[in-house]
């Protein structure tokens, strides 16, 4: 089968690789439909990560299962099906209690697993023509019959939907409250579209690519232009001197300044500025453990220069980690079949699969209009 392959910093290719296979009584295979790049395969991407070199990528999927292991019950041929980028085995103590992100199964020796990815286990992406998909009564989410239809709205529960939405329950929005979102990639405005659903009064997003920011303005949310650094002015005469009632990070540890520079900890104490006293923050930006090809040496160990006494003074609370997708897909699939939502508006491109090493390279440049690339292995 055709699979886009890492070989390296800025070098992905597709190539010819062994076709996915059953191996597990539990497993399905899935025929890719559509596959999503993702702002998290960047960081591998640009090699700063430990992916092994041969490795598929493709962490957010969606397809027709084509073929079905004797142990699965629930999932059959024929069904169309999106896949949670974290794979969960459904009966771990992390599991159990809805915590898919944090498996203790799926990848032992670390919390959590995921398709295509640095240090979450051996699976392959999913950025090709075939997917094996592991535990799958567990992890696949049925859809509905529109699926066809809304197919382009439907591939973003696989991560980026839930992961925007997941912001928001963890900084803990509620209705009529105000929130501060930094960050107007992919996941900052799934970020906005959900704190619009959850009814908050006052949405502001903050970035300085002015293309993501009329997507962010297009989805309810004030656009705050950090070009000039100013964006805690902004936010804090936007909110009377207060700040927000929340705030997400939605960019993590490559952010940058208005120059350009990357400053691991900007939006972090950004967020502690410009959201309230006990007001509540929620990370979902990614931030590793170490990260060797950093410049600012603290950085490196994965530490940061954090304004905790600040952030103790105003007393908030702040909730960090990576979507247990399971979580919110089912609900949020259900508001695409009602049309309350729709997520899709963020999409840019669509392109073959032959075209994903042009649509890295792109979408890595941040080149104005590359906000969200799908990819169809069929095309």
């Amino acid at each position: 089968m055709k699979a886009l392959v890492y070989q390296g910093p800025r070098d992905v290719r597709v190539k010819e690789v062994p076709d996915a296979k059953i191996e597990r009584p539990t497993d399905v295979l899935v025929k890719i439909t559509v596959t999503n790049i993702c702002g998290s395969d960047l960081h591998m991407y640009e090699g700063r990560t430990d992916m092994e070199t041969g490795r598929i990528l493709g962490h957010e999927n969606l397809g027709e299962v084509v073929e079905v292991g004797n142990a699965v019950d629930r999932i059959k041929i024929g069904d169309r099906v999106c896949l949670p980028f974290n794979i969960g085995c459904g009966f771990c103590k992390n599991c159990e209690r809805g915590l898919t992100g944090f498996c203790l199964t799926a990848n032992p020796g670390t919390a959590g697993a995921a398709y295509g990815f640095a240090g979450m286990g051996p699976y392959s992406g999913g950025q090709a023509e075939y997917l094996r998909v592991p535990y799958a009564d567990f992890n696949c989410l049925k859809l509905p019959p529109d699926a066809q239809e809304k197919e382009n709205d439907y591939v973003m529960l696989s991560d980026i939907f839930p992961t925007g939405y997941h912001a928001t329950e963890l900084a803990g929005v509620r209705p009529g409250e105000s929130v501060v979102i930094y960050g107007a990639g992919p996941v900052g405005l799934m970020a906005a579209h959900s704190a619009a659903i959850k009814g908050a009064s006052k949405i502001m997003v903050v970035d300085t690519h002015k293309d993501r920011l009329a997507l962010a303005e297009k989805a309810g949310a004030i656009p705050i232009d950090d070009s000039d650094g100013s964006c805690v002015d902004q936010i804090l005469a936007l909110t009377k001197g207060q700040g927000a009632d929340r705030g997400c990070e939605c960019v993590g540890y490559q952010c940058c300044d208005k120059h350009r520079n990357e400053v691991p900890n900007l939006t972090m104490n950004n967020l502690v500025k410009t959201v309230r006293a006990t007001g509540g923050i929620g990370v979902v930006g990614v931030f590793i453990a170490e990260d060797p090809g950093a410049k600012d040496e603290l950085a490196k160990q994965g530490q940061m220069a954090f304004d905790f006494g600040q952030f103790w003074m105003k007393g908030q609370k702040i909730g960090t980690g990576q979507s247990n997708v399971k979580a919110y897909n089912r609900p949020l699939r259900d508001l695409i079949e009602a049309g309350k939502a729709k997520p899709s508006f963020i999409v840019s491109h669509e392109l073959p699969l032959d075209q994903a090493p042009e649509a890295y390279k792109n979408f890595d440049e941040r080149k104005d209009g590359w906000t969200k690339v799908l990819l169809r292995p069929g095309a």
